[in-house]
């Protein structure tokens, strides 16, 4: 008999203590983290931004992870801002004509693209309004891991394009454009377009500090003329 109220008083004590306000809460707090628990919002890391669709990506989901798959895309993409910040420019509003290949690496993707658009500008030499042809090509890896090691990775199944290209454009502008490889400039002194390249140019262009010694060249010249006809006349 004692020992079988020993273990219904034990039984007792272990319901009691399961049914303590603490235990409880942490029963309930289980229960409701498995069973009707609102999911965790997503939080994005400061280290990978949110990946945002622009003009410049493109969907590559069909050659992912296929070795040897290989696409064709064209883009036309009406510029949101002006490419370039010296003397030419692409400007904003133009056009720029994008094709590419996709080919399905190991690693990533291999994007390869021609690019064509149309700079503009003025001449370095006489000013005048340039229009620049821009035809260039790019390639680069978007690789499938976000490793620090690769310039470039897909993000959603898509690679941005954005920075290769912008990059690309820039660098393949002119310093300094010219309206015409022989492009004569500006009159020096009158600032005037010249028509003619310097090395046909009859004048010569006298620098004003040496203004004094053509007056005395010219007296030079005419004694040594007087001093000849006078040999003469003897």
């Amino acid at each position: 008999m004692r020992e079988g109220r020993g273990a219904g008083t034990a039984l007792t004590l272990g319901l009691t203590a399961f049914a303590s306000p603490t235990v409880a809460v942490i029963v309930a707090g289980r229960v409701g983290a498995t069973v009707g628990a609102t999911p965790p919002a997503r939080v994005d890391s400061p280290a990978v931004p949110a990946f945002r669709t622009t003009p410049y990506t493109v969907p590559v989901h069909d050659v992912m992870h296929r070795p040897g798959e290989m696409r064709e895309r064209e883009l036309v993409i009406t510029l949101a801002e002006r490419l370039g910040e010296g003397a030419a420019t692409v400007p904003q509003g133009s056009e720029l004509t994008i094709d590419l290949r996709l080919e399905g690496l190991h690693d990533g993707i291999l994007v390869t693209g021609e690019v064509d658009a149309t700079a503009v500008g003025e001449c370095g030499r006489c000013l005048d309004p340039v229009s620049i042809p821009v035809e260039l090509e790019f390639q680069e890896l978007f690789a499938y891991s976000l490793d620090e090691a690769f310039d470039y990775s897909v993000r959603d199944d898509h690679v941005d394009l954005e920075p290769v290209v912008r990059d690309a454009v820039v660098l393949s502008l002119p310093f300094q454009p010219v309206c015409r490889p022989d492009c004569p400039g500006l009159d020096p002194v009158t600032g005037e377009k010249l028509e003619v390249a310097p090395e046909q140019d009859q004048r010569v262009v006298t620098d004003p500090r040496w203004a004094a010694l053509q007056g005395f060249q010219a007296a030079h010249d005419d004694v040594s003329d007087a001093a000849g006809v006078e040999r003469e006349e003897r």
